[in-house]
C-alpha cells in the first residue's frame, strides 16, 4: 500500500510538472506592437496548442536576455529584438541556432521559408517577423505649416519647438547625417569616417538643448499629445495607433525613414525549448504575420503575407499605404545596416554618451 502511495504522489508529480512545462514565455517591446502580437500569434497559438503564452515587455528585450543567459538565469523562451541585436547575441554564444527549413513552416503553396521571406530576414539564430521604421512625425495642432522633410526637425528657427530623439546612437546618428543633407544611400559610408560622425554630432549640437530624450516606444507619442514636444522620432506603428485608434492629430514624415527589421529569437537555456520552438514556427507562418498587420502598421517578413494584408482592424482604414515599404513612402528611405551596428555599437555609443553628458 505503501509503495502504491509512493507511486501514485510520484505520477500525479509527474502529471503536473508536464502541465506547468505547457506554457511559453515571449518577450518583446510592450505597448500596440504587445497588442498586435497577443491577437496575431499568441490567442491563435494558445488556441490550436493548448500551450498558454505568458507576455512580457522590456525597453529593449535584448539587454534582459544577455543578463538573464549570462546569469545562467533564463527565464525567457521566446524574445523580439532588433536585427543588430540578434546578431551580436548570436555572435556572444547566447542564442539557439534557427534553420528556416527545419524550424520554420513553409508557405501554403509549399515554398520553403528560406525561399519565401524577403531579404535580410535571417541570421543564425533568428527569423524576422516585421518590417518597420523609425520616422519623424509631428503634432499638426502645434506646428505652423507642414514639415516634409528629415531637415526640417533640424530647423528650430523654422519649426520652433523641443524635439524628442531617442537615447541611443543607432538611428539618431542616422537621423542627424540626412538631417545635415547626407543622402540615405551615402549614410553608413559617411558614419564609417571620423569625419561622418562628427559632421553627424555637429548637426546633433544644433538642437541637443531642445531635445527631449525618449527610451520607450510608448514615450513619443505621448510626448507628442502632451505638447511637451511638437516633433518626435518615433516607430512608425506607434503614430499609426495614435493616429488611427486614438484620433491623435499627428502626421509622419517619411522621409528619410530608418527601416529596421525585428526577430524572433530563442535564448540559450530557454526553459521551454519544446513549447519555445512551437510558438516560433507558428508565429512566422504566413497567415498570422498577414494577421498582425491588421492591428498595426508594420509590414509582415513574409512574402506570401502580403497579399493578405487588408484593412486595419476597424474595418475601414486601409494598411497598404501605412507601411513603410509602400511606394510613396520609400524616397529616400534608409534600411538599417545591423552589420555596421553590429562592428560599431560600442564605439558610437560610447562617444554618444560622452556627448549627452557634455
Amino acid at each position: 500500500m505503501k509503495k502504491a502511495m509512493i507511486l501514485s504522489t510520484a505520477l500525479v508529480g509527474l502529471v503536473a510538472g508536464a502541465a506547468q512545462a505547457e506554457e511559453v514565455t515571449v518577450l518583446s517591446w510592450g505597448g500596440a506592437y504587445e497588442k498586435s502580437q497577443v491577437e496575431a500569434y499568441n490567442k491563435p497559438f494558445a488556441e490550436a496548442t493548448g500551450i498558454d503564452v505568458n507576455m512580457e515587455a522590456a525597453d529593449n528585450p535584448a539587454t534582459p536576455i544577455k543578463a538573464q543567459v549570462e546569469a545562467n538565469n533564463v527565464s525567457v523562451d521566446v524574445a523580439d529584438v532588433e536585427k543588430s541585436d540578434a546578431i551580436r547575441l548570436c555572435d556572444e554564444g547566447l542564442l539557439e541556432p534557427i534553420d528556416p527549413d527545419t524550424d520554420l513552416a513553409a508557405s501554403p503553396d509549399g515554398t520553403p521559408a528560406s525561399e519565401d521571406f524577403i531579404d535580410g530576414s535571417f541570421t543564425d539564430c533568428g527569423v524576422a517577423n516585421i518590417v518597420w521604421s523609425t520616422v519623424m512625425s509631428y503634432n499638426s495642432d502645434k506646428v505652423d505649416g507642414e514639415p516634409t522633410s528629415i531637415a526640417d526637425f533640424f530647423d528650430t528657427a523654422k519649426y520652433p519647438g523641443k524635439r524628442g530623439l531617442r537615447k541611443s546612437a543607432k538611428g539618431t546618428l542616422e537621423f542627424a547625417l540626412m538631417g545635415a543633407g547626407v543622402p540615405a544611400a551615402d549614410v553608413y559610408k559617411e558614419l564609417g569616417t571620423p569625419e561622418g560622425v562628427d559632421k553627424a554630432f555637429a548637426e546633433l549640437d544644433k538642437i541637443k538643448g531642445d531635445v527631449v530624450w525618449w527610451d520607450a516606444g510608448a514615450q513619443p507619442p505621448q510626448l507628442l499629445a502632451d505638447g511637451e514636444v511638437v516633433m518626435s522620432t518615433a516607430y512608425n506603428g506607434r503614430i499609426f495607433n495614435a493616429e488611427v485608434a486614438e484620433g491623435q492629430p499627428f502626421k509622419i514624415v517619411w522621409d528619410g525613414q530608418l527601416m529596421d527589421f525585428d526577430f524572433f529569437v530563442i535564448p540559450k537555456g530557454a526553459p521551454h525549448m519544446e513549447a519555445a520552438k512551437k510558438y516560433l514556427k507558428f508565429a512566422t507562418e504566413t497567415q498570422q504575420l498577414a494577421n498582425q498587420a491588421k492591428w498595426i502598421s508594420y509590414g509582415p517578413a513574409r512574402k506570401s503575407s502580403a497579399p493578405m494584408v487588408g484593412m486595419y482592424q476597424d474595418g475601414k482604414t486601409e494598411m497598404g499605404p501605412h507601411m513603410p515599404t509602400a511606394e510613396n513612402n520609400m524616397t529616400n528611405a534608409l534600411v538599417n545596416d545591423s552589420e555596421f551596428w553590429a562592428d560599431h555599437d560600442t564605439e558610437l555609443s560610447e562617444r554618444f554618451n560622452a556627448w549627452l553628458a557634455g
